[in-house]
């Protein structure tokens, strides 16, 4: 496995401004560095002491990265007061990684993980460190123009990898039920909806979008392992030229399922022309720099690299859109709590009725 060989390298998130690592001391409420290094003592005995750093890049579970002499890791936590916490689920991320340990698949190599909530206050696992740029307000420093088109192709041929793999062969949570995915999907996300509104406000496009989905879902080509959160910037380019995709990273809704929900989902997040305003577009607006790979031309490559027919793609998009202002919804809900201290999830009270309004767009195109 290539990412495997990059066992504990910097992670450096240079690339990214909003990206920054916080103190020591502002991560001891959610990683107590003694409880921590009396556990890792009875596992990876050592005599270094233990330092953990909060990063808090992203929007999902939260990352710290642990140090121990010459070793580094990452730890990575459900976060405080999750209202979805399946969306969280920091096991299955961990079964999921250590599953494609061994394979063509570009993932971390797994450590340990830990259920005990006892030791941290919640499930935990560490993972290698590995060295790359996020790419996602700007090109990384040394890309030009000419160099920027392989973050798309990188990234397009890495899903094709990973969709190539045999799902019976591998341990891959809900690899026991390759069928009925979509149906499944629908589903989960449609009572996730329902626990969430109560405690936010009524979005009716949602619920419209929701409905179309149901009416209109088409035919799953065979099952694959599918990522379940593909896009650009949960990717860690290498960070010189050419561009080379290291690891994908947040596996915590991996399965076995329709791959092209990984394509829509790709797709609904990079953009499409410069100028638009939606949250999709602010999350990784340097799709639109020049250089880069428009968005029919990674539908084609994808296409070429699967042999995938692809008619029919718009209702992955509006399926991605939908799900991901559910799971925002969610996030609106912990903010409107007080639960969160991330400053990200108070734009959400416009943000997530822009998205509902764009799928249901998409879906009457």
């Amino acid at each position: 496995m290539r990412g495997a060989r990059t066992t504990d390298r910097l992670l450096n998130m240079a690339a990214s401004p909003r990206a920054r690592a916080v103190q020591p001391d502002e991560a001891s409420g959610l990683v107590d560095e003694a409880a921590l290094s009396e556990y890792l003592d009875r596992r990876m005995p050592s005599r270094a002491p233990v330092k953990v750093t909060r990063h808090r890049a992203g929007h999902s579970n939260e990352t710290f990265f642990v140090t121990r002499g010459d070793r580094r890791w990452v730890l990575r936590r459900p976060p405080r007061g999750a209202f979805l916490p399946t969306a969280h689920d920091v096991g299955r991320e961990y079964r999921a990684m250590a599953a494609l340990q061994r394979t063509i698949a570009r993932v971390p190599r797994t450590h340990l993980y830990c259920a005990d909530e006892s030791v941290i206050g919640a499930p935990f696992y560490l993972m290698e460190r590995v060295e790359g740029v996020v790419v996602r307000d700007r090109a990384p420093k040394g890309f030009g123009p000419g160099a920027r088109a392989g973050f798309g192709t990188e990234l397009v041929d890495t899903l094709a990898e990973l969709h190539s793999l045999d799902p019976a062969t591998l341990d891959v949570p809900g690899g026991a039920r390759p069928g009925g995915y979509l149906e499944r999907q629908l589903r989960r996300w449609s009572g996730q909806l329902e626990l969430t509104l109560p405690h936010t406000r009524p979005i009716p496009d949602l619920e419209t979008v929701g409905a179309w989905l149901a009416a209109n879902k088409p035919q799953s080509p065979p099952p694959t392992v599918v990522h379940g959160d593909y896009k650009l910037d949960n990717a860690l380019f290498s960070p010189r030229p050419p561009a080379r995709l290291e690891v994908m990273l947040d596996w915590e809704m991996a399965t076995v399922g329709d791959p092209l929900a990984d394509l829509g989902w790709l797709i609904s997040f990079w953009p499409d022309s410069p100028g638009a305003d939606d949250l999709l577009a602010r999350m990784t607006p340097v799709g639109t720099e020049p250089g880069f790979t428009a968005r029919a031309e990674l539908v084609r490559r994808y296409g070429e690299r699967t042999g995938l027919e692809l008619a029919g793609l718009d209702w992955y998009e509006v399926l991605a859109v939908w799900k991901l202002a559910i799971l925002l919804e969610g996030s609106y809900a912990r903010h409107l709590s007080g639960a969160t201290d991330d400053p990200f999830f108070a734009e959400l009270g416009r943000a997530v009725p822009q998205l509902a309004l764009r799928a249901r767009k998409v879906a009457a195109a």
